[in-house]
């Protein structure tokens, strides 16, 4: 009688911790991919400027269309929901600016840079075209 004292085992490929691997990756690459989108505006039309320049790309981009109506990032928002968000944000250190469309009256304008300030925001940028 022949007796071993260890087993022979043959190796194997454990799948679990790979697939770890693979969900952690995949998750990965769609949290940067979701990052680089560009921030979708609205069509509107811009107020002219002669004396326009390039900003650089704001970290909030707020549209007022023709009809009043205040969107970030395609969502619709209330000035309180506005500021919350910007506050949220850490107002401070966010860049924004604000695109309304010419049609829309200057009082809501005001109103739209008002809730920005209240939140805490000293970097607004507004959004023109350049005169031909």
């Amino acid at each position: 009688m022949h007796l071993r004292y260890f087993e022979v085992r043959k190796g194997r490929i454990e799948i679990i911790p790979m697939i770890d691997v693979m969900f952690f990756m995949l998750v990965f690459f769609i949290v940067i991919t979701v990052q680089m989108l560009p921030d979708q505006g609205l069509n509107l039309q811009l107020p002219l400027s002669n004396q326009t320049k390039p900003l650089p790309r704001p970290q909030v981009l707020i549209n007022i269309a023709e009809n009043g109506l205040v969107t970030v990032k395609g969502q619709a928002l209330s000035m309180d929901e506005l500021a919350q968000l910007l506050q949220s944000m850490g107002a401070a250190q966010t860049q924004v600016t604000i695109a309304a469309s010419r049609a829309v009256p200057f009082q809501q304008f005001v109103t739209v840079m008002d809730a920005v300030r209240h939140a805490g925001v000293v970097d607004i940028g507004i959004a023109a075209r350049p005169s031909p």
